[in-house]
């Protein structure tokens, strides 16, 4: 077994070694010249994922975090729960309004920093290390849920919801997720503020709709975007919120517990492969003149599109494709999983590991998102005294700049390296785990994940050079 990992190492970090290693790290800020070169970092990696294989392999007989839904330390007031989905409901309104009445400027106007920084940054980072907090601050949520209180304390009878239908799974929330990653990668328009908040109220208007016939939770927990996707990466967290309770759970243990319906895998694909192509679309093989990204806009421009358009369908082919290619690399892994014992087929595999995915979701949103909440999160502070962008001084904060000293490029660089690192090292703990559930006898468990390795150092090379090829 060490000898075949060994060798799966060798022949990975060998296929790293034919990536270019451009100069520059995504972010905000380019880095330096790194004390060490790029590809060093993947051999490290890979080799940090080996040694964590071994030592699972070793020192990991028996399952240890299935079904670990730890145990309740606070109780969380009622009244709390509602003043968290007030709050929610107005920011939501300043948001709209701000991109209504105020300036139409991206970096001026409040609600685009709201929409890209506060919802879709800090509220995973949020979720990874608090829990599902999103849920009590969802405004279409609070909305719903203070209708249905309201319903109840005047006496008016209101039909059962509808039955939630469970070919539809968690499909709805795969696809909006795709849906606002074409909106901040490939919409021409994506931080025009008067178009983000007529888009948000669409949103909120089709969630509303959507609560109505299903109820609130069915259609939360499945259709709504950003509560499942949030909830999914909340599953890693140490707390866990229900029933008005705190619990306490070893990390990565809430992840073995996910349900995976129609459209998880889905899901993961779309939150893995959207964060891989915001990446890749501003390296050389696609920015390049000669990349990807000219080729396919160059293409659609011939079947008649303008520029803008022809842009815009350019990046739309790539962010399918690089959803289609996370979806096909963790097939690939399941397939030969599946050559293991023979006793469990692709589908089966797919779904019962498809929790390990998480780590690696979470992980990809650390590294490519931490230089956007660490500066673009200070922006909030002049933002906020003047949302509409037209000269205000609401807070006092108006003249405040952000401090690009916070942390150094390289500081910002090893950050991005040691949370993929890590991310991967989950997965593979997740997957280690299950499959001691999965197989009867530990060896064939751990032959099983020599292809769950082979695809966490693929997921890991993969991240280090989106990470690296930044023109």
């Amino acid at each position: 077994m060490r000898r075949r990992a060994a060798v799966l190492a060798a022949a990975s970090a060998t296929v790293a070694l034919a990536v270019p290693a451009p100069a520059q790290a995504h972010g905000l800020v380019g880095r330096e010249d790194l004390p060490i070169p790029t590809w060093l970092f993947v051999w490290a990696a890979a080799t940090v994922l080996v040694l964590s294989f071994v030592a699972l392999a070793t020192l990991w007989p028996k399952p240890r975090l299935e079904g670990r839904r730890g145990r309740a330390v606070l109780r969380v007031p009622a009244a709390l729960e509602a003043l968290a989905g007030a709050a929610g409901v107005g920011l939501f309104v300043v948001t709209v309004y701000a991109g209504l009445a105020g300036i139409q400027n991206g970096t001026a106007n409040l609600a685009p920093t709201i929409v890209y920084v506060v919802l879709w940054v800090a509220m995973p980072f949020l979720s990874l290390l608090l829990g599902d907090v999103f849920a009590a601050f969802n405004p279409w949520r609070a909305i719903g849920r203070a209708a249905g209180w309201l319903t109840a304390r005047t006496g008016v009878q209101s039909p059962e919801p509808l039955a939630y239908p469970a070919r539809l799974g968690r499909w709805p929330a795969a696809v909006g997720i795709v849906a606002f990653a074409w909106l901040e990668l490939a919409y021409a328009q994506r931080d025009d503020p008067s178009t983000l908040a007529l888009l948000a109220l669409l949103y909120a208007a089709a969630m509303l709709v959507g609560m109505t016939l299903y109820g609130v939770d069915a259609w939360t927990r499945n259709a709504d975007a950003f509560s499942v996707a949030f909830r999914t990466i909340a599953r890693l967290a140490p707390l866990r919120w229900a029933d008005r309770r705190v619990y306490v759970r070893p990390p990565l243990a809430g992840a073995t517990m996910l349900d995976p319906r129609a459209g998880t895998l889905a899901l993961l694909a779309a939150l893995i492969g959207s964060t891989t192509f915001d990446g890749f679309s501003q390296g050389p093989l696609w920015s390049d003149p000669s990349g990807a990204g000219p080729w396919l806009t160059d293409r659609f421009g011939d079947l008649g599109l303008g520029g803008v358009a022809a842009r815009e369908a350019a990046a739309t082919v790539g962010l399918v494709a690089c959803v289609l290619a996370v979806a096909g690399l963790y097939r690939l892994g399941v397939r030969g999983m599946a050559t293991v014992g023979r006793e469990h087929g692709q589908g089966e595999l797919a779904r019962r590991f498809a929790h390990s995915l998480i780590p690696i979701a979470a992980a990809y949103f650390v590294a490519h998102y931490f230089s956007l909440l660490l500066f673009g999160g200070q922006a909030l502070a002049y933002l906020a005294s003047d949302p509409l962008g037209e000269g205000s001084d609401l807070l006092g904060t108006a003249d405040a700049t952000i401090d690009y000293g916070l942390i150094s490029a390289n500081g910002i660089w090893y950050v991005q390296v040691a949370a993929l690192v890590v991310g991967h090292v989950g997965g593979l703990v997740l997957a280690h785990d299950r499959a001691l559930v999965v197989y009867r006898r530990a060896r064939e468990a751990t032959r099983s994940q020599l292809w769950m390795l082979a695809v966490m150092v693929a997921f890991t090379t993969l991240g280090l050079y989106v990470l690296s090829a930044t023109a």
